[in-house]
């Protein structure tokens, strides 16, 4: 850690050596945020997007008909102003009147009904359809500011999916002459969020403009600063002399000794904050790789649970926000119980253990990861010091998902961003090789959480599923991540506790 850190301070001190240390007013003085990102931007309609850098901008231009509470995880109304279940299988929606697009034209049912009627039409290929189309059959225009959801079947989701995924988009958008154009929001979208597009250059320079009309009373409140240029800026060495230099005011998940370093300058600060991103140990407790293998024996999997000193990790190879957890969720979202089976870390517990599991002089275990080398490498010394051998197969994460759906895996490290419902259901639903547990007890729990119309239900189920999965040591669940930012001092910029970074909120002090 001492060598990493002495590094980041040189790196620093050769940027600071080329670029003054002085702070550069120009991007206050005309209202203007500028941000780096990693990724190129090349595309900006979320409805054909995935990459968290899409997300980013579609929040800044685009408007669902819901939004999540950032403090309370809770779905608020946005573009709707309320909902109604008429019978369970259909949901009405009131939408707000005098809401305008970024060219001036009126939001109506039509455009709504439009949207999600385009998105599950195989036709439209758009990457929403996995989400909504299982559960949505047609939307249907009531009057001017109503519609009616028809939906496939009860799914008590489907407010939480319409704000995560479905911007709204104008009436006949992408439909030219009785030809569909999916491209036709991807250069250009005509939104109806609190910024619009004013210029865009793939793969260089997008520039928003504060959108003077942007409805009042939304979630987002009223954006305080003008403009906001994205710069597509692949190193992360050119991001930081842009930083010091004042052409840049933002920079991104950045490496925390990076962080650490440059936030000693003058005219920047050092911001970290949650990210709902957890890490995990998935193991093999349904014997899919080796129908006998340790994975198999409960007391093994406990003894793994004992064995990793995910504190540590969290602290010093995270840092930051990063927090150790007991369960296969993130501690905030709602319906991760955390009245779950807790396993301190205890390597003599996990010897005694193994030992009584018929391992006293350990095994060897086949450890896969992906990503973050270094905690990879702790975790399999955490394994070795309580007599394990660890074959630790560091591999891309194609390869790894290949291994997995041949269900050739006996244990991996993955990581996972979503709500409660999502990661149960991605990762212990009985249809899917995500799904190491054997156990179709798990699967029907958190498949009846699913499909609760009452919420208090739904929090009993997966509090039931979660207090079943950490009892049986299915995995071994071990922290929250944690997000570096470096921003120019005069910005102020809050952190959400759901570790997404809301640009529309940033303000210069």
């Amino acid at each position: 850690m001492q060598k990493t850190r002495f590094l980041a301070g040189i790196a620093l001190a050769a940027v600071a050596g080329a670029a003054p240390l002085a702070p550069a007013y120009a991007d206050k003085a005309d209202d203007t945020l500028r941000v780096a990102f990693s990724e190129e931007i090349i595309n900006l309609d979320y409805l054909y997007t995935t990459k968290r850098e899409y997300i980013i901008l579609s929040e800044l231009i685009d408007e669902k008909l819901f939004s999540i509470d950032p403090d309370t995880n809770e779905y608020i109304p946005a573009l709707a102003t309320e909902y109604q279940y008429l019978d369970d299988t259909t949901i009405q929606v009131k939408l707000r009147e005098g809401v305008n697009f970024h060219d001036g034209s009126e939001m109506t049912a039509a455009d709504v009904a439009y949207t999600y009627n385009f998105i599950i039409d195989d036709a439209s290929e758009s990457h929403a359809t996995g989400r909504i189309a299982p559960w949505l059959d047609s939307v249907e225009i009531v009057d001017e500011y109503t519609v009616n959801f028809h939906l496939k079947m009860a799914y008590p989701l489907a407010i939480r999916d319409m704000a995560l995924r479905v911007p709204i988009r104008k009436n006949g958008s992408y439909h030219k002459d009785g030809e569909i154009d999916r491209g036709a929001m991807a250069l250009a979208p005509i939104g109806l969020g609190p910024y619009r597009v004013q210029n865009f250059e793939a793969g260089q320079d997008l520039v928003l403009t504060r959108f003077e009309d942007f409805y009042a009373d939304s979630p987002k409140g009223d954006p305080a600063i003008g403009s906001i240029v994205v710069r597509t800026i692949p190193d992360i060495g050119t991001q930081q002399a842009e930083l010091m230099s004042g052409g840049v005011d933002w920079m991104y998940y950045v490496p925390r000794e990076v962080a650490e370093a440059m936030g000693a300058a003058p005219n920047v600060e050092h911001l970290s904050g949650p990210d709902s991103r957890i890490a995990f140990i998935v193991l093999d407790a349904g014997g899919y790789s080796d129908p006998d293998g340790p994975m198999t024996d409960l007391k093994v999997r406990q003894a793994l649970n004992h064995a990793v000193n995910k504190a540590e990790i969290a602290q010093f190879l995270i840092g930051g926000a990063a927090q150790p957890i007991d369960t296969p969720c993130h501690p905030t979202q709602f319906g991760c119980s955390q009245d779950v089976t807790h396993y301190e870390f205890d390597p003599e517990r996990a010897r005694a253990l193994l030992a009584e599991a018929g391992y006293a002089e350990g095994f060897q275990l086949e450890l896969w990861a992906y990503r973050d080398r270094a905690i990879a490498e702790a975790i399999a010394a955490d394994f070795e010091d309580i007599g394990i051998d660890v074959d630790l197969r560091y591999v891309q994460l194609e390869s790894l998902n290949q291994a997995r759906a041949n269900r050739d895996i006996e244990a991996y490290i993955g990581t996972w961003t979503s709500d409660t419902a999502a990661t149960t259901t991605v990762h212990f639903a009985a249809d899917t090789d995500r799904n190491l547990t054997g156990d179709p007890e798990v699967s029907e729990l958190v498949l009846a959480a699913d499909s609760a119309i009452d919420p208090q239900e739904g929090e009993m189920l997966y509090a039931t599923a979660l207090d079943r999965i950490t009892s049986q040591a299915y995995w071994v669940p071990l922290f929250t991540y944690s997000v570096n930012y470096l921003v120019d001092a005069n910005l102020d910029f809050p952190l959400s506790p759901d570790g997404f970074p809301r640009l529309y909120a940033a303000e210069w002090k």
